[in-house]
């Protein structure tokens, strides 16, 4: 590298906040599978603990000789409804418990793959999973869920949307002692992809590797300090700057991820290009949008340029490394977002408009406070509506929201670290109860028949 390269670098990790947000391994778990719950649990420990026994410490020694930060450490696993299906277990917490006590042994920060896949109907081991998942949240640290509704091959499970407004409320009241805390580490999907490295919704596919490598990058900070800099100038300056910007950014999570896939002796996945806020000052998707020209997030134009973000991320990182993956855009979770924040505060942004958005950025309602006496059917309306983004623009959707026990709209809740704080945003008071109640399956659209 030249020394101007090298400077350049050092300044956006040191005054512009880039970092790697995450090294997820990835691990299968098929081969634990057993008819007997117990056996099943020590084969799942074991795995994790002898694959994943070395990640933190490869991640903490990347960190300290490249010098670049490494926010955080992950493992993703197989859904465990279909491990866990197999034994004739009726309650799965058992498992959340075993996930948990793997990952505090490996020293990770979290684990995803407490999952089902539902979105054309239920298994068995499907239905005790997500009947499982309050408690499962409630009793674990670590652990995150995700149920997947629907798909653009398959439609939406409308009797699963409904459960899991349910699910979402009986969660919410099971960590009010944590302001809803469980919540927080839940999210239902439409077109779930299998080599997610974010959290709350990774997990490893079927069609993964035994066990592999995945790296989520960030910097939402390098891009609008790189936007600075073409103030006033047409869109497309502003496109090509971000996908240049980008391609150097994803350049650095592929030096990361092959680098701990060949000290762990693990196959490399995929890089996720997703800009990932944080609620500290300068790291934040919403002050890319503003930068562009709007006053605050929210207003008018605020899709648009969100779809430029998106697509320009895209576009930048595909460039600099082949094996790109995962969701790979701009996250707008409101709670992790300084910025994001500061526009619900001044009322420019509300939960209609980020739906809006949400047909364009990279997942979904994402880390919002709604009022704890929501009912379970608006729940449940609202993930249908993200769920039919997802189906028919053939797209990753997702819906991540905290009914907060005991607040309501103006109040916040405070859940610290990366979640950050979410001021409690208004929904609907009209009911969607009788429509949720119809369930059955919305058809897939007519564009999924491709073959």
């Amino acid at each position: 590298m030249e020394t101007n390269q090298i400077l350049e670098t050092i300044r956006m990790i040191e005054e512009e906040k880039l970092d790697i947000r995450t090294i997820t391994m990835g691990i299968s778990l098929l081969d634990c599978i057993d008819s007997d719950g117990g056996k099943a649990r020590q084969k799942i420990y074991d795995k994790i603990t002898r694959l994943a026994q070395n990640l933190v410490r490869t991640g903490e020694d990347i960190e300290n000789e490249f010098g670049i930060p490494i926010i955080h450490k992950r493992i993703s696993v197989t859904p465990i409804a279909m491990v866990a299906g197999a034994s004739g277990d009726k309650d799965y917490v058992a498992y959340a418990k075993t996930l948990d006590e793997a990952a505090k042994a490996t020293g990770v920060n979290f684990i995803g793959g407490f999952s089902a896949l539902v979105q054309k109907g239920y298994t068995v081991g499907d239905r005790r999973l997500v009947q499982s998942i309050p408690e499962a949240l409630a009793v674990t640290e670590l652990v995150c869920s995700s149920v997947n509704v629907g798909s653009t091959r398959s439609g939406i499970n409308m009797d699963a949307v409904g459960e899991m407004g349910r699910i979402v409320k009986e969660t919410a009241e099971r960590t009010a002692d944590a302001q809803g805390l469980g919540c927080a580490k839940l999210v239902i999907f439409a077109n779930a992809v299998e080599d997610n490295p974010f959290m709350a919704g990774a997990f490893h596919g079927v069609g993964e590797a035994d066990c592999i490598i995945n790296v989520g990058v960030s910097g939402p900070g390098v891009v609008k300090r790189a936007l600075e800099k073409v103030k006033g100038e047409r869109f497309d300056v502003v496109s090509e700057t971000i996908k240049k910007i980008t391609f150097k950014i994803t350049r650095m999570g592929q030096l990361v991820g092959h680098e701990a896939s060949t000290r762990l002796g693990v196959p490399f996945g995929i890089v996720d290009l997703s800009l990932a806020p944080t609620p500290a000052v300068g790291d934040s998707v919403a002050r890319i949008l503003e930068e562009m020209g709007l006053e605050s997030a929210g207003t008018h134009g605020t899709t648009a340029a969100l779809a430029l973000l998106n697509d320009a991320v895209k576009k930048g990182g595909v460039m600099a490394c082949s094996h790109v993956g995962g969701l790979s855009g701009a996250f707008i979770p409101v709670s992790e977002d300084a910025g994001m924040i500061e526009a619900v505060e001044v009322g420019a942004l509300n939960i209609q408009k980020l739906e809006a958005m949400t047909a364009v950025c990279s997942v979904g309602l994402d880390m919002i406070a709604i009022p704890g006496d929501t009912p379970a059917e608006t729940i449940s309306a609202m993930i249908a509506d993200e769920a039919a983004i997802g189906v028919i623009n053939n797209k990753t959707t997702a819906v991540r929201v905290i009914p907060a026990p005991g607040k309501k709209v103006g109040d916040n809740v405070e859940f610290g670290g990366l979640l950050g704080r979410a001021p409690v945003m208004a929904v609907s008071s009209h009911s969607a109860a009788e429509f949720i109640a119809r369930g059955g399956r919305i058809p897939a659209p007519i564009h999924s028949f491709k073959n």
